[in-house]
């Protein structure tokens, strides 16, 4: 079990999950292929019908302090602008239109309400939104969403104070590149602490270790692993990566990620990885279950 036990209620639908299945699959921003757009509710619709059984979005604000889905920093492939979203009102932000996939029909940013609620049931990963949480927490308390929603950020002082402070308590993956970073929320009573999310620039780093992982997961926090290529080149870890695996051996990517324990894997391709987990994704429901799961 993942989390304090004072937790147990919101970290109930996580557990269930793993007591189904072990590692969870997280999705990248939603599956954004073809003419698909990324962090939007085709995206999570696409993942989940690809085996996903989590999906990580971002967050940005405007500056009228309305949410949307988005990774800020892409303005230019996206919308053809050089400056950032977070700097637009929300007039000015909805105005924009995707433009990367021309043939698509014009899709504009979605709202973050619109997404969360389109989902019941599943399991969202929010990343990027801690810049926003003094403002984010109570917005996001009023749909009562808390067992869906895994906050993931890196313990700043400033991003756990909100998180004490806040009287839901969503469950938190820590960010962190040394254990030392951990220190000063490991087993605080007032953040619902359930993993970490290792980053390591080379195997030579210590969280390339399996007794590492194993040592986390005694304390009851779940090991998150990324498999992902981000366009900066940034190594997330030790380049064991997608695009080792759906290019070389998978053996030398996605096994790698499992063997040292992981208990989440972020991937692009949750098809792909499902299949070398060994798992059958035209088995599952998803024609029927993902329309129901929608209520727009």
């Amino acid at each position: 079990m993942f989390g304090q036990d004072q937790f147990h209620s919101i970290n109930s639908l996580l557990n269930n999950r793993f007591a189904e299945k072990n590692p969870l699959v997280a999705v990248h921003r939603g599956t954004g292929l073809g003419m698909i757009i990324e962090n939007t509710s085709h995206a999570v619709t696409a993942a989940l019908r690809s085996g996903a059984d989590m999906v990580e979005i971002d967050v940005v604000q405007s500056t009228d302090g309305d949410f949307y889905v988005f990774h800020d920093g892409t303005e230019p492939e996206n919308f053809g602008i050089d400056h950032l979203i977070t700097t637009l009102s929300t007039v000015e932000v909805d105005e924009l239109v995707y433009t990367q996939k021309t043939a698509a029909p014009r899709v504009h940013v979605e709202k973050l309400e619109h997404t969360l609620t389109s989902f019941p049931e599943v399991l969202f990963n929010i990343d990027r939104s801690w810049f926003y949480w003094d403002l984010l927490l109570p917005w996001l308390d009023r749909f009562d969403m808390a067992e869906q929603l895994i906050l993931k950020a890196p313990p700043t002082q400033t991003a756990m104070h909100l998180l004490r402070a806040h009287p839901v308590k969503y469950p938190l993956v820590a960010i962190v590149s040394s254990r030392e970073q951990l220190t000063a929320v490991l087993e605080d009573p007032e953040i619902n602490l359930v993993g970490v999310e290792l980053i390591a620039d080379s195997p030579a780093h210590e969280f390339c270790d399996p007794a590492v992982a194993k040592a986390f997961q005694d304390r009851g926090l779940l090991v998150y692993l990324n498999a992902l290529n981000l366009s900066d080149g940034s190594v997330l870890m030790a380049g064991w990566d997608d695009n080792l695996s759906v290019t070389g051996n998978p053996d030398d990517g996605w096994g790698r990620l499992a063997g040292l324990g992981a208990d989440v894997i972020q991937t692009d391709w949750p098809a792909l990885l499902n299949a070398y987990l060994g798992r059958d994704i035209r088995g599952l429901s998803w024609l029927s279950s993902t329309h129901s799961m929608q209520r727009s």
